[in-house]
């Protein structure tokens, strides 16, 4: 096993156990680990996506994803009556790859919104900043940066669009294991240098009810992560948003495949080195740690708070009834040999393709607020369209 030094970190979680009485929770715990101030996987700087990273997105395959992205953001301003001012937000904006993808689609299929678009990148990593103006230099006059706390506050008031790749998989999650004395809740403890975990009583009565919001039983000995965190940050979404919509792209299920018993130990991964374990307590600080997204909360908590599903279903049938076809179709007439052509049929068919590829792993879910019945791209035929 490598040797990285995480002792500083380490240190800290222990003495944040100490603190709170010998335990912490898994979602502390993760807290901790991923956004810790300088410390945290995704608040120190360094490379994390990408083949210098731990794992590949969407945006990482083919420049094509945020051009259907940004040919869906057009529709969204048609069907919205074309409001000017017109705001799209990126949260967890990363290196700003996929927001100049969109930005480059918007200017080029629709000038008129491009002149009238402002967007904001929302991002927990400081440090991203000098990457994101590098990359978005054709786009600087237009583009601005919030903290994610303006976002969860309800601070950042917009008319737009806002999405998000592959971001609520990252949020700290509760874990929870049913026993037969009940629902108890994973809790992280000190053992010498390392962690061990200890289960005792839901730290809130919150667990226990998101069950029964979506009717979800787990099995004995079944183990499930429980992220409240993501409902957090849809309420502060809701609050920032005063028309438009939210288009969020991730991996995960419906919570009656999410939460079925072939999931005996829950759905929580460990990312370093495009190599995936599922231990949490080495390389603290060093290592991405996530689990799947509940869509079905995440789509029920949206509608309590005005957030009306407008769509929902698998990435490959978004991108084909966004116009893969028709990006296909111009990249390979713009290519000068039939061996570039191949290239980008192979590389295009990992975004769409569900053996070894994104294409039914990764959901998009598009909410809206205040449009009624919009006819989004999302919503052909897309079998039509062949």
């Amino acid at each position: 096993m490598e040797q990285i030094d995480d002792s500083r970190l380490r240190g800290i979680i222990h003495d944040r156990i100490k603190e709170r009485g010998g335990r912490i929770t898994v979602a502390d715990f993760m807290a901790a680990c991923l956004y810790e101030p300088g410390l945290g996987y995704y608040t120190s700087p360094g490379r994390k996506v990408g083949a210098e990273g731990d794992f590949y997105t969407s945006i990482n395959v083919h420049r094509v994803f945020g051009r259907l992205i940004g040919r869906e953001v057009c529709r969204m301003w048609e069907v919205m009556g074309c409001p000017a001012p017109f705001t799209l937000v990126e949260a967890g904006a990363g290196h700003g790859r996929l927001a100049a993808d969109v930005l480059d689609a918007v200017r080029e299929l629709n000038p008129e919104l491009y002149a009238c678009l402002t967007l904001r990148l929302v991002e927990a990593e400081p440090s991203l900043a000098a990457a994101q103006r590098q990359v978005l230099a054709e786009h600087l006059g237009r583009v601005g940066w919030n903290d994610p706390a303006e976002l969860m506050g309800g601070t950042l008031r917009f008319t737009g669009c806002l999405y998000s790749n592959e971001l609520i998989d990252s949020f700290p999650t509760h874990v929870v294991e049913m026993t037969p004395a009940g629902l108890r809740e994973v809790f992280v403890t000190a053992a010498g240098g390392g962690f061990a975990e200890q289960l005792d009583l839901p730290s809130t009565p919150d667990l226990a009810d998101y069950f029964r919001r979506i009717d979800v039983n787990l099995q004995p000995g079944q183990r499930a992560e429980i992220n409240l965190n993501a409902c957090r940050w849809l309420e502060g979404v809701a609050r920032c948003l005063e028309r438009g919509f939210v288009l969020t792209v991730d991996y995960g299920f419906l919570s009656p495949e999410l939460y079925g018993p072939m999931r005996q130990n829950g759905t929580l991964l460990c990312y370093f080195r495009h190599t995936i374990q599922e231990d949490p307590y080495q390389w603290v600080g060093h290592q991405d740690i996530t689990s799947h997204v509940d869509f079905t909360t995440l789509i029920l908590r949206g509608e309590e708070l005005g957030l009306r599903k407008v769509w929902f279903g698998e990435q490959y049938r978004f991108l084909m009834a966004t116009g893969l076809m028709e990006e296909l179709m111009a990249l390979e007439a713009a290519a000068a040999t039939e061996e570039e052509r191949i290239k980008i049929r192979l590389v295009l068919k990992k975004l769409v393709l569900p053996e070894g590829g994104m294409g039914d792993t990764f959901k998009i879910l598009v909410q809206a607020k205040g449009v009624e019945n919009p006819r989004l791209l999302c919503m052909r035929d897309w079998s039509k369209l062949l």
